[in-house]
C-alpha cells in the first residue's frame, strides 16, 4: 500500500476496538504517572515542614517548597527534547514506556527520604535532585503520549484522542487529591506528619511500575511505522528542523500552553492549598472540592475534544478562553463573599478548565510527523519550564498584594488564548487533515 493510500484509509475509518484499546491503556498509564508527578503539590504543607529549618517562617518554607515543587517543571525540557529525539529516530513506544519507569523510581524514593530533622541540609538537596528526575519524566511522557495516541487514531478523530489522553492525565490529578483527602481524614494532622505523606509516594511508586508493565500491550503507532518502512524519518536532528522551520508552530504551541499551565497549576494544583490558607477551609473540605472539581474537569477535557474535532480550534478556543475567564472570575469572588458556594463554583471553573483537552490537538497538527514529537515536546516543555515552573512562585508571591492573585493570572493567560483562537478561526487552522505533503503548518 503507498503512503498516500495508507493516509486516505486513516483518515477515512472510524474508530476501531483497537483504537479504544490504545486510548484506554494510554490514558491509565498516564494517569498513573501523573499521579507521581503531582502528588507533590498535595503534601506541600507538609514537605515545608518536614524538609527545611523549623526556625524560618512558614510563608518562607512554603516558598522554598513551592520552588522545588517548580524545579520539576525547570526539568522538563531536557528529558523532553532527549526522549523526544529518540522518539522521532527509534519508535514512539520506546520513550512512551521508558518515561513512565523514570518516573517511578524517584516517587518511590521521596517516600523513603529521611527529613531535614534526621540528616539535615541534604534532605532538601535530595528531595530536589528527585524532582528534578520526575521533572525529566514527565517531560517526555506527556508530549510522547498525545503524539502516539494522535498517530494511532484516524485523522478526524485526533481532537477526541487528544482530549481522552488529557481525561488520563486529569485523572491523575484525581487520584492525588482523593488520597490527599482519604490520608488527611483517616490521619491527625501529626500522623501525616509522621508518617502518613509517605504513603502517598511509595504507592505512586507501585502505580508507576504497573504503568509500565500496561504499556506492554501497546504497538507501535502506524504513522511511524509507515515513515520507517518509506525512510521517511528526520535525515537530521529534529529539534533543528523544529527549531529552523517551523518557528510559528513553536510560537502558537507555546502561548496555549502558558494558557494551560495557568489554568491547570492555579485553578487544580494550587486551590487547595488557596482555600485553607487565604479562605479558612478545612483541609478535608478544600481537598473534596478539589476531587469534585477534577472530575468535572476529566468530563471537560472529553468535551474539548469531541468540540474541536467538530468546530475545529478557532472556535473552540475563542469560546473556551471566555467561558474559563468567566467561571474563575466568578469562582474566586463569590466564595469570598459566600463559602456555601464552593462545591458548585468550584465544580463549574473544574469544567471550564477542561479547555486544556484541546491544546494538544492543535500542537499534533502543527508539525509534521517526522519531527512532530520533537516539535510538540520542545515546545510544551520549553513553555511548562518557563511558566508552569514559575507560577506556583510568582501566584504565591502576588497573593501578598491580592487575593484575587489567581484569578487575575488566569484571566490574563485567556485573553492569550482568545486572541488565538481568533487568529486560528481567521486562517482556518485545524480545520483540515493534517497536512499529508509532511510540510505541516506554521
Amino acid at each position: 500500500m503507498s503512503t498516500t493510500a495508507a493516509t486516505d484509509d486513516r483518515s477515512s475509518r472510524p474508530l476501531s476496538r483497537q483504537d479504544m484499546k490504545t486510548l484506554s491503556l494510554s490514558a491509565l498509564g498516564g494517569a498513573l504517572e501523573f499521579y507521581d508527578f503531582i502528588v507533590f503539590v498535595f503534601f506541600t504543607a507538609a514537605l515545608s515542614k518536614l524538609f527545611f529549618p523549623p526556625d524560618v517562617s512558614d510563608w518562607v518554607r512554603q516558598l522554598q517548597t513551592y520552588g522545588i515543587f517548580a524545579a520539576g517543571y525547570l526539568a522538563r525540557p531536557l528529558g523532553g527534547i532527549v526522549m523526544a529525539h529518540f522518539g522521532d529516530l527509534v519508535g514512539r513506544k520506546r520513550m512512551f514506556t521508558f518515561s513512565i519507569f523514570l518516573m517511578a523510581v524517584p516517587t518511590f524514593a521521596m517516600g523513603l527520604l529521611p527529613t531535614y530533622a534526621e540528616i539535615g541540609i541534604a534532605a532538601p538537596i535530595l528531595l530536589l535532585l528527585l524532582r528534578i528526575i520526575q521533572g525529566a519524566a514527565i517531560g517526555g511522557e506527556v508530549p510522547g503520549a498525545w503524539v502516539f495516541v494522535a498517530e494511532h487514531v484516524p485523522d478526524r478523530h485526533v481532537g477526541f484522542a487528544c482530549g481522552t489522553l488529557t481525561a488520563g492525565l486529569t485523572v491523575g490529578i484525581l487520584m492525588g487529591s482523593l488520597m490527599a483527602t482519604f490520608i488527611n481524614q483517616s490521619l491527625s494532622p501529626q500522623e501525616v506528619l509522621d508518617y502518613g505523606w509517605r504513603i502517598a509516594f511509595v504507592l505512586g511508586g507501585v502505580f508507576g511500575l504497573l504503568g509500565v508493565y500496561l504499556r506492554r500491550y501497546l504497538s507501535e503507532t502506524p504513522v511511524f511505522e509507515e515513515m520507517r518502512q518509506h525512510k521517511a524519518l528526520a535525515r537530521e536532528l529534529p529539534i533543528k528542523t523544529v527549531i529552523l522551520a517551523h518557528p510559528g508552530s513553536v510560537a502558537l504551541s507555546m502561548l496555549l500552553t502558558w494558557m494551560l499551565t495557568a489554568a491547570i497549576v492555579v485553578v487544580i494544583l494550587m486551590t487547595p492549598n488557596f482555600l485553607q490558607s487565604a479562605y479558612g477551609f478545612a483541609p478535608a473540605v478544600a481537598f473534596k472540592a478539589n476531587a469534585v472539581a477534577v472530575i468535572c474537569l476529566t468530563a471537560g477535557c472529553l468535551f474539548a475534544g469531541w468540540a474541536v474535532d467538530r468546530y475545529g480550534s478557532g472556535t473552540t478556543f475563542i469560546a473556551g478562553s471566555i467561558l474559563l475567564a468567566a467561571c474563575v472570575y466568578g469562582f474566586y469572588t463569590n466564595i469570598a463573599q459566600d463559602p456555601t458556594l464552593l462545591f458548585p463554583f468550584y465544580s463549574l471553573t473544574g469544567f471550564t478548565v477542561g479547555i486544556v483537552g484541546a491544546v494538544p490537538f492543535v500542537m499534533v497538527k502543527a508539525f509534521p510527523p517526522a519531527v512532530r514529537f520533537s516539535g510538540l515536546s520542545f515546545s510544551y516543555n520549553m513553555a511548562y519550564a518557563i511558566f508552569g515552573g514559575l507560577t506556583p512562585v510568582a501566584v504565591a508571591a502576588l497573593l501578598k498584594e491580592s487575593p484575587l492573585a489567581p484569578a487575575w493570572y488566569v484571566i490574563a493567560t485567556c485573553a492569550i488564548g482568545l486572541v488565538l483562537g481568533i487568529y486560528m478561526k481567521l486562517t482556518g487552522f485545524g480545520r483540515s487533515p493534517v497536512d499529508r505533503s509532511g510540510t505541516g503548518r506554521t
